[in-house]
């Protein structure tokens, strides 16, 4: 047996590489960053290949290593060639963009560490850092210090369904309850909220969209108006989505008016603030998210608003209490954690247990660069977004939607004597084909629209203009 484990002892620390490979490895890692970095501004924020990336599967995984250089070969060809480059500051089709330089540094250090976030117990320091974040996010909305709390998360979608959880649990409805308890959203509420009914159990419930106004903005009054037709058809009025920063739009629902109607009705109030919520850091913004402070519930993702990697999100709750009641079990071989109760523990307060100590990928870049350059940032693609708005109307025939409240705009060309939602398809066919920018479609009330969506925190002026003129030359030939 020892001869056994010695020789299994000899490949296995193959898996622990020298000082020496460490270096090597990052070093030709970096360098591949790096270059990829510096020669961003030239590459296409779209591109097809022959192939799609499927060369990867020539490369199976197998007992026969690969050299870095191979690997990083692979990846540049099937990775990072093909599809949508996020990366990009050309890239304004959807909403999350790049993936700010220290976010990497900080990932790269948790990963180094891999200290487990999960649990006070287990790294108090980690805990204190994310719980420390979340309050921060949580005093941006006004909620109170001393009660409110949540969680960091993959995204607004798990967010969401944490929100869903917890009311349901707060409000203790049973089975035998959901057919009668009311969801209120409009149109424009993001699709993961219907995921998240489904997901919590929640699919016999009722949801009601309620009408919007001429901004795609939650009507208030009808919305007060189906809630009295509700209670008195014996239903159960249970949670109402409002959302700060619509996906299609960019549109924020009147969220103090709806807080109002919640408090009125004794309704869970639940705001999507995943896209818009760090808009809030500019004083301009202020207004338009006046009443997130009467809210039970926020999500918010600093992987759009604060331009970190994908997969940053988070839940927070005003009363986390009612979070930890929802979330909290005990196993027995945790036990040893269950005298270390200075703070909650994330894996008390959301789905996971074992998780990305996504802290350090947040905390990081807030230290290094402080709150000003990120609010400066956002003011930035707001008056990019309007500039934009101003100037592709001076395209003949072209129709836009709403002013834009924050980053997000739909616009599309109304061609003489040709089908319209054709034109346009074929009008972002060939933008997409073409690969400088990118931008995405969408469709409301079965008009075809192209969306313009910039929150890419390299994206400046120059590249606004390389926009119009691109559109106007695509226009030309379709």
């Amino acid at each position: 047996m020892i001869k056994k484990i010695k020789s299994l002892e000899a490949e296995s620390k193959k898996l622990e590489p020298t000082s020496k490979e460490r270096k090597e490895y990052f070093e030709k890692i970096f360098n591949y960053s790096q270059n990829f970095l510096e020669k961003l501004s030239s590459l296409k924020a779209y591109q097809s290949t022959k192939d799609n990336g499927a060369g990867i599967y020539d490369s199976p995984v197998s007992d026969k290593p690969l050299s870095i250089e191979k690997i990083l070969d692979l990846i540049n060809q099937n990775i990072d060639k093909p599809g949508i480059n996020p990366a990009s500051q050309r890239f304004m089709g959807y909403i999350p963009g790049g993936g700010i330089f220290p976010s990497a540094l900080g990932d790269y250090l948790a990963d180094i560490t891999n200290r487990f976030a999960g649990l006070f117990f287990v790294s108090p320091g980690a805990v204190r850092m994310e719980n420390m974040l979340i309050r921060w996010m949580c005093e941006m909305f006004g909620f109170p210090a001393e009660t409110s709390g949540g969680s960091l998360t993959s995204g607004g979608s798990i967010a969401n369904l944490i929100a869903i959880v917890t009311a349901r649990d707060t409000a203790n409805l049973k089975s035998k309850d959901f057919q009668k308890a009311v969801f209120y959203i409009t149109e424009q509420a993001h699709h993961s909220v219907y995921k998240a009914v489904k997901i919590a159990g929640l699919g016999d419930a009722v949801i009601r969209e309620i009408p919007m106004d001429l901004h795609f903005r939650m009507n208030v009054q009808a919305l007060d108006n189906q809630i009295q037709k509700d209670i008195k058809e014996g239903l159960f009025p249970f949670f109402i989505c409002a959302t700060a920063g619509t996906t299609d739009v960019g549109a924020v629902d009147p969220l103090e008016e709806i807080g109002e109607i919640a408090k009125k009705y004794n309704v869970w109030f639940h705001i999507d603030a995943a896209y818009g919520g760090f808009f809030l850091l500019v004083d301009e913004c202020k207004n338009i998210f006046k009443g997130t402070e009467k809210a039970d519930s926020i999500i918010i993702d600093p992987h759009k608003g604060l331009f970190l990697p994908y997969g940053t999100g988070a839940i927070l709750i005003k009363e986390q209490k009612k979070l930890f009641d929802s979330q909290n079990y005990q196993a027995n071989y945790m036990q040893d954690a269950e005298d270390f109760t200075d703070e909650y523990s994330p894996c008390d307060l959301s789905i996971e247990l074992t998780r990305h100590f996504r802290g350090m990928r947040l905390w990081l870049p807030l230290k290094l660069f402080g709150v000003k350059s990120f609010k400066a940032a956002l003011e930035e693609k707001i008056l990019l977004t309007r500039y934009f708005y101003e100037k592709i109307q001076k395209i003949k025939n072209i129709e836009v939607g709403p002013y834009p409240e924050l980053s997000v705009m739909i616009f599309r060309y109304l061609p003489e004597n040709r089908k319209t939602n054709e034109f346009n398809e074929r009008l972002i066919q060939e933008i997409q084909k073409d690969g400088r920018i990118f931008l995405s479609s969408t469709r409301i009330n079965n008009k075809f629209f192209i969306r313009l969506a910039v929150l890419n925190f390299r994206t400046h002026l120059d590249t606004i203009e390389l926009a119009l003129k691109i559109i106007e030359e695509k226009i030309g030939i379709v």
